[in-house]
């Protein structure tokens, strides 16, 4: 069956202490039967075997290679088996194998976790060679996947190539070819979209033929006075069941001297992009996607005189880079906020991936003659991808790196894996009409904009938990100090479902508009997790067009329906300290801190979206301390998720904490009892509460917690209660926790709307060769509701 992933049975070398003793031992993983066998001996007989439902939890220690399983026993015991393996490397592939096969064996019906490859190349205007296989298999240079996880495939590929000399027709069968070899699934396209010889094509397995939605495709010209395409960005978008995903592939100026035209290319992408929901059209795709991508080769340089070109090279073969990376052009520009904010890239540990001597990858060849002379090329990291997401929402980066044996081309391909957190539809447990009115209280908002204007300005809530757009009430200006400007605000919200369950997984957008034009004058988000259990204090970062404008903040309250959460099967997280900068403390060398993550215990929902840093020093929070039962009853301690990586670089918004003290001089006591209007003061014409399809949730069940992407149901809607809705989107900005940690996202229903465009879906379109292909997104009506 082409939908079925053939993974052949591996078995990993693993160290057991026994009384003390150390003892070497075998352990196949069979993905395709859904069991694990315990052997002493690699040829040994295969009595000894768990069943994947069997398999409860999975420990990971920091300190070495070690990994506990817990799995249950016939008489619904626990029973904990303690390993070590080679390296974590060889840890990190067995834990994708398992993960892999609770996937394949479960019996939910939507994922809620999915794994993205994200490459990208400069193929120089040359054919690629007869195999380009380990690109999509991460090998090479960097942070690398284990060979054992060769056969696992990705639920998601998308590949961007600059100077690409391919008629689409022919790269797309290299890319189909390519992954039927290494995975034996013939993967779906979903879209492609070509401007001149930059191109972005996204291939999907076939089984999410129906959860993906809503696809566009854009892009924009940046060549010799923007309009040669020559150079310029392309761009997707998509929504996977209830999680918007945009990715751009870009291939900017190119010149050591230019780096202030490429940030300028940068800001044109930005915002001409036209990309994810209409609706949300006071922003931009900064803040339209869940998840979004940029990929390409941004051709930023190593800022050093080109007499130090060989002294470069001599850094690049003792693999000195960072000494390198710290004169990058991108990392310098990032640094200073002029380009990329708020935006995270995993660390870099491969070599420069331009210039290259062709058919090696030896030599770099960093002169060039030209007739106006010698042109230097330093060996640079021209070749990147960089990712922003939603604030908390599960996103963790598995691989980083570049391919050693593609040299077709005078660069070197360069892979990316993630693991996502996707959501699914909400379903109510209550009968919509016996629910009390919900309600969202923002209070003491103040925004402090970086503007001498005298104009009145107000916010506009953006937010699928609402009927439409709100717009507040004109906001009172304060005196202008240092050049800014600060405005009070106040507002109160109705969603259109009270269930906290709900509600607690929901984000809102702010955008601060002056009342003279309707001119922005920066977005955020605030997400409404951290307001679970009391009235919250926030402060998230305003942008406008890829810069900082200011800041917001206030506190929000909210009033629910009331009902509990449902249990998740995955662990919980435990919140952990990292320890890097000055005035930290250490951890005591007693203290081997683990990570943990259940695959079948009942829990009660996760408390931290991260991930913990192999590279970081860590120690417990013992005043946050939280537990997890195992079927047997008894307590297990819970660390972080083994599966879902680290704390280091949380997936957005870590970058906009507050200053606490700032953020409490403008705020007063919140009501405990706030008023919201009854449903009979609302709009007499508004709909009835949607009823969207049933939740589900897939085996992941080893997922971090994550609070994911407001969502937006299907545009054609089966009756009059399911209503299409318009996505929400964020920034980096994050919500600061109250006394209690976030938990993880449910999925997300819909809002109603009168008129909406219909996208193209790539059920019935994306097998459209490329001359019948849409240039545009097609704008069509949709059937008149009841």
């Amino acid at each position: 069956d082409h939908r079925k992933s053939l993974i052949p049975p591996i078995t990993f070398e693993v160290k057991s202490e026994l009384l003390g003793l150390t003892n070497k031992m075998f352990i196949k993983v069979d993905v395709e039967t859904g069991k694990i066998y315990f052997k002493k001996y690699k040829d040994g007989p295969e009595d000894k075997y768990f069943v994947h439902n069997k398999i409860l939890q999975l420990v990971k220690s920091q300190k070495v290679a070690k990994l506990v399983i817990v799995v249950e026993t016939e008489k619904e015991k626990t029973l904990r088996k303690e390993f070590v393996f080679d390296d974590t490397k060889k840890r990190e592939g067995f834990c994708q194998l398992l993960q892999q096969m609770k996937n394949k064996h479960s019996d939910k019906p939507e994922p809620d976790m999915i794994t993205v490859f994200v490459g990208t190349w400069n193929m120089g205007n040359a054919s690629p060679p007869h195999s380009i296989a380990s690109w999509f298999q991460c090998k090479g240079q960097g942070k690398t996947r284990d060979d054992t996880a060769d056969h696992i495939p990705h639920d998601i590929y998308v590949i961007g190539t600059q100077e690409d000399p391919l008629g689409e027709k022919e790269w797309i069968d290299t890319l189909k070819s390519a992954l039927r070899g290494t995975t034996n699934i013939s993967f779906k396209q979903v879209t492609i979209q070509t401007l001149w010889n930059i191109r972005i094509v996204v291939l999907a397995k076939p089984e999410h033929e129906n959860r993906i939605s809503h696809i566009f495709s854009d892009s924009v010209k940046t060549g010799i006075a923007n309009a040669l395409g020559n150079k310029g960005a392309v761009g997707v978008s998509f929504m996977f069941n209830g999680t918007s995903f945009g990715f751009v592939n870009s291939h900017l100026t190119s010149g050591s001297e230019k780096k202030l035209r490429r940030n300028q290319n940068y800001v044109s992408i930005l915002r001409f992009l036209n990309l994810g929901d209409k609706k949300l059209n006071p922003f931009d795709i900064t803040h339209r996607f869940t998840h979004l991508f940029w990929l390409g080769d941004l051709n930023y340089r190593i800022e050093l005189p080109s007499t130090e070109a060989e002294s470069i090279v001599t850094k690049i073969k003792q693999q000195q880079y960072q000494e390198l990376l710290c004169r990058d052009q991108l990392t310098i520009e990032k640094g200073e906020g002029k380009v990329f904010l708020h935006y995270d890239e995993e660390e870099i540990t491969f070599a420069p991936t331009y210039r290259f001597e062709r058919d090696t990858r030896e030599k770099y060849a960093y002169t060039k003659a030209k007739a106006t002379g010698t042109k230097y090329n330093l060996p640079s990291w021209c070749d990147r991808v960089l990712r922003r997401s939603y604030p908390l929402v599960h996103v963790f980066c598995q691989s980083y790196g570049c391919t050693n044996d593609i040299m077709t081309s005078d660069h070197s391909p360069v892979f990316s894996t993630f693991e996502v957190g996707v959501s699914s539809q909400f379903v109510s447990k209550h009968d919509p009409n016996s629910v009390s009115q919900g309600g969202i209280k923002f209070m003491n908002c103040v925004a402090t904009l970086m503007t001498k204007s005298k104009t009145k300005f107000f916010i506009e809530y953006h937010s699928s938990c609402l009927e439409k757009f709100v717009k507040s009430s004109e906001g009172e200006n304060q005196d202008h100090s240092d050049g800014n400007i600060k405005v009070r605000f106040g507002n109160q919200l109705v969603p259109i479902i009270s269930d906290p369950e709900y509600l607690l997984d929901q984000h809102i957008l702010l955008c601060v508009k002056s009342t003279d034009c309707d001119e922005s004058y920066g977005e955020g988000c605030v997400a409404l997790r951290a307001a679970e259990s009391s009235y919250t204090e926030f402060q998230v970062t305003l942008t406008h067009h890829g810069e900082r404008t200011g800041t917001l903040t206030g506190g929000v309250q909210l009033r629910t329906s009331g009902g509990k959460q449902t249990e998740k099967l995955y662990g919980e997280t435990l919140r952990t300290n990292v320890i890097t900068g000055a005035g930290a403390t250490a951890c005591p060398s007693d203290q081997a801190p683990e990570v943990s993550v259940g695959t079948g215990a009942k829990t009660r929902p996760p408390s931290f979206p991260g991930r913990l840093s192999t590279t970081t020093t860590l120690c417990e929070a013992p005043q946050e301390k939280q537990w997890i039962t195992g079927e047997d009853g008894k307590p297990a301690e819970m660390f972080d998720n083994p599966l879902y990586g680290s704390m280091g670089k949380c997936g957005g918004g870590a970058k906009d904490s507050p200053d606490p003290q700032s953020s409490k001089d403008h705020l007063t006591a919140p009501d405990p009892y706030f008023s919201f209007p009854k449903p009979s003061d609302q709009d007499p014409d508004r709909p009835p509460v949607p009823t969207p399809r049933n939740r589900s949730y897939t085996c992941s069940e080893t997922k971090p917690p994550s609070s994911g992407p407001t969502s937006f149901t299907s545009l054609h809607p089966q009756s009059y209660t399911k209503n299409p809705v318009k996505p929400s989107r964020s920034e980096g900005g994050m919500v600061l926790t109250a006394n209690k940690p976030p938990l993880p996202m449910k999925s997300r229903p819909g809002q109603a709307e009168a008129t909406s465009t219909k996208p193209r879906d790539y059920r019935d379109s994306s097998e459209l060769p490329s001359k019948l292909r849409p240039t545009s997104r097609p704008i069509q009506p949709l059937p008149k509701e009841g």
